[in-house]
């Protein structure tokens, strides 16, 4: 605003100090100040206003832009979930953990689905031997003709259900997260397989396990098999449509199958129930059990751990961790006949991800010693077949080591022998190794009965009918 506010207007005569007005020209000087105050406000004014053309003519005015045309909209994004293994489908039911569950039961033991018609999961992983081998076989046979030899020892199925994705850095729920445990978890002796429905996808697959060419093969027998209508349903009425779509739906089947707790974690072994207060060790049992969490002993619990943890959960015999043990070489495979192949476990040859990393070569996964005692074939070679004898090369690996390995053309034990020289520093040396030869082994042979004693007490209750390794 530049109007003139008459309240600011002078009331009286205006008599500056340094000026003497006649008293007949008041009026008159009155006038001129009004008249350039008006005067003022006018030139204040008009300097907000645009300037004349002829002031701006050499400087020409560009015409008004168009506005830009908006750019089409995208297309909202979808959900991360979307597609993801156990993402729910819109407009689908989900299905139940009890309708999986018996789906994947009867994947789990259709014989159809392997290339001779014969071989099914519960081939090599028997319910009535802690889901494991029902034989003394080092490898399981299988392929298109049932004769092939598998890559490694077939392991248990029990006790997985806390089975991390493979990491290369993990650190234990102990609450001190200053220790990392290094290469730890995974499924299968390497850890390749992140989890129980990608694994479950791999022996379908193998040319030396249950045989299929391909996805779309093993998709085509589910589709004939007589449980078809129950994956339709779980899935959807156009699950059949895509072969990727049927493999991945028998894959999580079959994983929720695998955390049945009254099949894969009953919990229901003798050291359970002393957990539970329900039942007292022997005295043999107890001095196996006081050998096997002594750190200068046996020092098994550094990797299979015996007791509960902080919250409660009672203990699975194992950290999932990867270890290089440097086991003999199992000279009766047939992979082994050739001198130049080794099973290196994280770095290869069966897993690829790890080959460029040699402080990863020749470690492979801790298993659970829970049902131990059913098994007849000890390590991931199945070397071994006795319960003591497993124990025995933990006592005397470093300290006997011609009892172990091979001896070369000269007669020279070649101790480590199926691990490339290279690698020998991956190899475990905490107690009961490290040992010189010759030194005194960590245990004696009656200490060996006693830790197998306590071994025999973590079979669960349903593997009572199952033939208990009594050592040989």
């Amino acid at each position: 605003m530049c109007e003139t506010d008459p309240r600011r207007l002078p009331r009286g005569p205006v008599r500056p100090s340094f000026l003497h007005v006649p008293p007949t020209t008041r009026s008159l000087r009155r006038l001129a100040v009004l008249a350039a105050a008006l005067l003022l406000c006018g030139v204040l004014a008009a300097c907000g206003r645009e300037a004349p053309a002829s002031l701006t003519a050499s400087t020409p005015v560009p015409p008004p832009q168009a506005a830009p045309t908006p750019a089409p909209a995208a297309p909202p994004a979808q959900p991360a979930y979307v597609g993801a293994t156990y993402a729910p489908v819109p407009g689908r039911p989900q299905p139940s953990a009890a309708q999986l569950t018996e789906i994947g039961r009867r994947i789990f033991f259709d014989g159809s689905l392997s290339a001779t018609g014969k071989a099914s999961c519960a081939s090599c992983h028997d319910p009535q031997h802690a889901w494991g081998p029902p034989n003394a076989l080092s490898v399981q046979l299988g392929g298109a003709d049932g004769k092939q030899e598998g890559p490694r020892a077939a392991p248990s199925l029990r006790y997985l259900e806390t089975l991390i994705a493979f990491t290369e850095h993990h650190h234990d729920n102990d609450g001190d997260d200053s220790i990392d445990a290094g290469p730890t978890g995974g499924h299968m002796w390497d850890g390749r397989a992140g989890s129980a429905h990608e694994q479950a996808g791999m022996p379908l697959l193998s040319p030396s396990e249950m045989g299929n060419a391909s996805v779309a093969e093993v998709a085509a027998k589910l589709e004939r098999a007589t449980y078809a209508d129950e994956l339709r349903k779980a899935f959807g009425d156009d699950v059949f449509k895509n072969p990727d779509a049927a493999f991945k739906a028998a894959g999580l089947a079959l994983e929720v199958f695998q955390q049945s707790p009254k099949d894969f974690y009953p919990f229901t072994s003798k050291y359970d129930a002393v957990l539970r207060g329900e039942a007292k060790l022997s005295v043999a049992e107890t001095r196996g059990l006081r050998l096997f969490n002594d750190e200068n002993k046996g020092n098994c619990a550094s990797c299979h751990i015996s007791v509960r943890t902080q919250d409660g959960a009672f203990p699975l015999f194992t950290d999932f961790g990867l270890i290089a043990l440097a086991v003999p070489r199992n000279r009766k495979l047939k992979a082994n006949a050739d001198p130049a192949f080794y099973d290196l476990g994280l770095c290869g040859p069966y897993r690829t991800d790890m080959k460029d990393h040699p402080e990863y070569c020749g470690l492979f996964r801790t298993p659970t010693l829970g049902h131990v005692a059913v098994r007849q074939r000890f390590f991931h070679n199945g070397v071994f077949h006795s319960l003591e004898e497993a124990i025995r090369f933990y006592a005397q690996r470093d300290t006997t080591p011609r009892r172990w390995y091979a001896r070369s053309a000269k007669g020279i034990v070649q101790q480590y022998d199926d691990l490339p020289p290279q690698y020998h520093a991956n190899i475990n040396t905490d107690a009961p190794f490290g040992q010189k030869r010759g030194d005194k082994p960590a245990l004696t042979e009656a200490e060996i009965r006693d830790v197998a004693a306590f071994l025999r007490t973590l079979t669960d209750a349903d593997q009572k009918n199952a033939p208990v390794n009594a050592g040989r």
